[in-house]
């Protein structure tokens, strides 16, 4: 029995061969569903000019405008029953459109679950567990060539490690020396030694005074004689 079929009710007989596909029925209610919107559209306007009517009547003639109420008022209730209507078919139509759309989905699953297992069954576990420890030791010596590829290859020449070490520090100590005879530039030149005997200072302002004075003492002396 299909999904429909239980969800409805639907047996092995002519109904449930001979009846309506859900996309057919779910149709229908939207037609039907327009056809009861525009007779509301019909009846509010009827309701709409019996009011006026009422309204252009009033005291003047009241019979009139009791016949255009009461027909106002059936209008309303007709109103009322189409909306009640429109309701039940809309909550019908829902209910079969998600029914409908279950149902693909199901069939889509179900197809999926159909593919899944065709392809799991050209497939076994222990080759799978075979085939991925062949992968994983073919990854470790792919790693093992590499790494025996990256070492440094001698072809056969051998040095002495200290030997190396001892003139390489003997460059370092010629390039320093050389560096030091740069920055010193040439032998200086020696110069004379300094003489031991100190010079005389020279004679203050003061004495210079003293003698000025004692010129002009001599020089005064003189023109008395």
């Amino acid at each position: 029995m299909s999904v429909f079929g239980k969800l409805f009710g639907a047996g092995g007989g002519k109904a449930g061969k001979g009846g309506p596909t859900p996309q057919e029925a779910i149709q229908r209610l939207r037609d039907t569903e327009e056809m009861l919107s525009k007779k509301q559209e019909f009846l509010e306007k009827k309701i709409e000019q019996e009011l006026t009517a009422a309204k252009k009547h009033g005291t003047k003639n009241k019979r009139a405008a009791l016949q255009a109420l009461k027909r106002k008022k059936r209008y309303e209730k007709q109103l009322a029953q189409i909306d009640g209507t429109l309701s039940t078919i809309e909550f019908q139509r829902e209910a079969l459109e998600n029914a409908n759309t279950n149902t693909e989905v199901l069939k889509n699953m179900g197809y999926a679950a159909k593919a899944m297992k065709a392809a799991h069954d050209n497939m076994d576990i222990d080759k799978v567990d075979e085939l991925m420890q062949d992968i994983a030791d073919q990854q470790e010596l792919a790693e093992e060539i590499s790494t025996a590829i990256s070492k440094p290859v001698g072809f056969g020449e051998e040095f002495d490690e200290d030997e190396l070490m001892a003139e390489l520090e003997e460059l370092e100590q010629e390039e320093l020396d050389k560096n030091l005879l740069e920055i010193s530039g040439p032998e200086a030149v020696p110069l004379p030694n300094v003489p031991s005997i100190a010079l005389p200072s020279k004679p203050t302002k003061k004495k210079e005074e003293e003698d000025d004075d004692m010129k002009e003492l001599e020089t005064w002396a003189g023109t008395l004689n």
